[in-house]
């Protein structure tokens, strides 16, 4: 037998704009179905409207959307900005009550025993080195616990909390060596008498001033000069007044002791994700 060869289709063609019947996805019987071209068009995002000249206004009004340079309380720490400034700072206020309201011989002997004299710092290094930096020589009201707050919030919203406890160690340690070390020496070669090994020596006037060195390397010229300027004037009166010698020369190393660190805390600075307005 031959074989047969099928009639040819005499379907009616399908009107324009009519759904296909073998199209994938289409049900009988329902009207206004979305064919494959139409889905395309269908998925292509409109544009969003754009705010109106009233909503433009009351968002340039308010306050929180300044920009960070204008924020007036970015200067001071907060709980998710800086937490290490602002838990530092509630330790502080808190030794700084203690001290103004306890008895007076217990004040005494605990910043007797948080002493970085030369006699703690061979006994007990560790303690008295962590420990002499929980007080604030002159309360919360004087100059160097202002500059705490102050410049170590401006040093951690732009390096970081971690690396900000880092400066504020390195130049209380380095700086409470510097100036102990050679009172050692000096009184073992006869040349200070032996009640220089044992004199009260805390605070956290080392770490803010490394703090200010460091932040000086993160700011624009016109704001590093007089900052260092105003401070170091500062520090060289009070060595030139002679009241405390060592713990002025201490103040300056640890000032150079952060500007030695401004290449790793310009290198820190620029990998920084940066601060939320928190």
């Amino acid at each position: 037998m031959e074989r047969t060869v099928p009639p040819p289709d005499t379907a009616a063609p399908t009107p324009a704009g009519a759904p296909d019947a073998d199209a994938p996805g289409l049900l009988d019987g329902v009207p206004r179905q979305r064919g494959p071209g139409e889905r395309a068009v269908a998925g292509v995002r409109q544009p969003d409207r754009q705010p109106g000249p009233a909503a433009e206004l009351r968002r340039r009004l308010r306050p929180w959307r300044l920009p960070p340079g204008l924020r007036p309380w970015l200067l001071l720490p907060t709980p998710t900005g800086t937490p290490f400034t602002f838990g530092y700072a509630l330790l502080l206020c808190l030794t700084s009550l203690i001290s103004a309201h306890a008895n007076p011989a217990l004040v005494h002997a605990l910043l007797q025993g948080s002493s970085t004299d030369v006699t703690h710092l061979v006994r007990t290094p560790e303690l008295v080195l962590v420990g002499s930096a929980l007080w604030v020589a002159g309360g919360v009201t004087s100059p160097f616990a202002i500059a705490f707050v102050l410049v170590l919030t401006a040093l951690e919203r732009r390096i970081g909390g971690v690396r900000t406890a880092g400066v504020f160690l390195l130049g209380h340690v380095l700086a409470t060596l510097a100036t102990e070390v050679p009172v050692g020496l000096a009184v073992l070669a006869g040349h200070l008498p032996g009640s220089s090994l044992h004199r009260l020596d805390y605070g956290v006037s080392f770490g803010v001033a490394a703090g200010i060195g460091a932040l000086a390397g993160l700011l624009p010229l016109w704001q590093r000069l007089p900052l260092l300027a105003a401070f170091g004037w500062m520090l060289l009166q009070d060595l030139l007044a002679y009241a405390d010698p060592m713990t002025n020369w201490g103040h300056l190393i640890a000032l150079g002791i952060g500007i030695a660190t401004w290449p790793v805390v310009r290198r820190w600075y620029a990998t920084h994700p940066g601060v939320a307005g928190a």
